[in-house]
């Protein structure tokens, strides 16, 4: 086997494979005698065939199968051993090729476009992005422990409708005339009675029962985003729904919020001694907190990303690369619909799978299987006490055990690879960027993600 390559310009590659009847002789004459063993051939009985037969009826198209696995394996090992750094995978050139004899030819040349990696230089100098902290609010403490008492409250399904109550029932919009429009919304739906702005529509509702009907404007009574979940209408439909609607109550649900006592802080910080409701408050903050940091490490992420990928200054080889997306058979995909959306879509996408490469020379960023291994285990260690006859040795097998169960779903490793990748890419960036702390509030923060 001869393998040799020509540069054809700074990063594109013309791979050239010769292969000989040497090379490929042997698996041909394996499968041969494989097929004879396994041929009916009228006339013959099973695996008696001559070979002069076999190879008539089969040596072609074996030959064609085996010269194409010999010339693989040795591309790919070439790829390897000469350190050649491929964008993307070498796609046939079928003009140089030409059309390949099997059945008279014992020697082929094979011929390759390829294109490398370009030299990219991070523009770390020109990032400059903060890493935000979002300050929390004293009522938006108070707020989450309220959820939290509600999420561990009493349920309950009364008879008739109290003012904080979950409502039921299907939705009917009306015309002019209050008959249900023909073509107009009807839905089944839930909503909590809180959410109803306007007051007297709020109490027409209280004190109802299943089978009774209220009429009521949607638009008087809801804010948009309440409209859009409870009617299930798109955005845009949702800020210009304004129409009266009757709602056929099928019943409610109350949740009576649990006192904030000892047994509350037992259950939502198991383990932990939190003996009063100004510690449980405490910690509660620390729980808001770590989540906001958590938000604030992916949109850090993110902001330096944009920004690599903006100062972005290498040039790729373009008219490869589009050959290789279309070469992948994604559904739809067209050289037209691949013009058309290559600045936007799929050149930033590509920039970061080369800048992602450079990251990983730095420190590998990438997490490993004992990583997220050890992630799920620190989770599970949080929820799943030691039992009382169990050693330490026992408990970390069991513990293990559990880890690998819950790591072969690949919904759950995709999920913690995600966040563990953003942890790692985080640390990295933090190292190199340095960013300033900068404290903003929700609101600034939401603003953010937007841009």
């Amino acid at each position: 086997m001869n393998i040799t390559r020509e540069n054809l310009g700074e990063l594109d590659l013309l791979i050239k494979v010769e292969v000989e009847e040497n090379d490929y002789a042997e698996r041909v004459a394996k499968q041969l005698k494989s097929y004879q063993q396994k041929a009916v051939v009228p006339g013959f009985r099973k695996g008696k065939a001559p070979m002069g037969m076999i190879q008539r009826l089969y040596k072609s198209a074996i030959m064609a199968d085996e010269v194409q696995n010999a010339m693989s394996e040795a591309l790919y090992n070439y790829i390897d051993s000469e350190k050649l750094n491929i964008l993307g995978s070498p796609l046939s050139n079928v003009e140089k090729t030409g059309d390949l004899d099997f059945e008279k030819a014992t020697s082929f040349t094979f011929y390759f476009d390829a294109a490398l990696y370009p030299s990219v230089t991070l523009a770390w100098d020109k990032v400059d992005v903060k890493l935000a902290q979002i300050k929390v609010a004293a009522k938006d403490v108070d707020s989450q422990i309220e959820n939290i008492a509600r999420q561990y409250g009493k349920f309950e399904t009364p008879e008739t409708i109290g003012e904080n109550d979950f409502v039921y029932g299907k939705f009917v919009e009306l015309d002019k005339n209050g008959e249900a429009k023909e073509g107009g919304v009807s839905t089944f739906s839930s909503f909590e009675l809180s959410n109803i702005k306007d007051e007297e529509i709020r109490a027409q509702i209280v004190g109802k029962k299943a089978e009774d009907k209220v009429v009521f404007n949607a638009g008087k009574a809801f804010n948009a985003e309440n409209i859009e979940n409870t009617l299930h209408l798109d955005a845009a439909a949702a800020k210009k729904f304004k129409a009266d609607v009757e709602l056929s109550i099928s019943g409610c649900s109350r949740i009576t919020p649990h006192e904030i006592n000892d047994e509350l802080f037992a259950q939502v910080f198991p383990g932990e001694e939190i003996k009063d409701a100004a510690a449980f408050k405490k910690k509660v903050t620390e729980q808001i907190n770590k989540a906001n940091d958590e938000q604030c490490e992916i949109l850090f992420v993110n902001q330096v990303r944009k920004a690599l990928i903006e100062n972005f200054d290498a040039t790729m080889p373009e008219a490869f690369l589009k050959r290789w997306i279309l070469s992948r058979g994604e559904k739809d995909m067209t050289a037209e619909k691949l013009e058309a959306e290559w600045a936007e879509k799929y050149v930033p996408s590509l920039k970061w799978e080369i800048i992602d490469t450079e990251l990983n020379k730095i420190q590998p960023i990438e997490p490993t299987q004992a990583e997220l291994l050890d992630y799920i285990k620190d989770i599970l260690s949080k929820n799943m006490p030691k039992q009382a006859d169990e050693d330490d040795k026992a408990y970390a097998d069991r513990l293990d055990s559990q880890a690998r169960t819950i790591a072969s779903d690949r919904n759950n490793v995709s999920q913690i690879m995600d966040k563990l990748y953003v942890q790692k890419t985080a640390a990295l960036f933090r190292e190199q960027v340095k960013p300033e702390v900068e404290k903003i509030s929700a609101k600034e923060f939401a603003e953010r993600c937007k841009e």
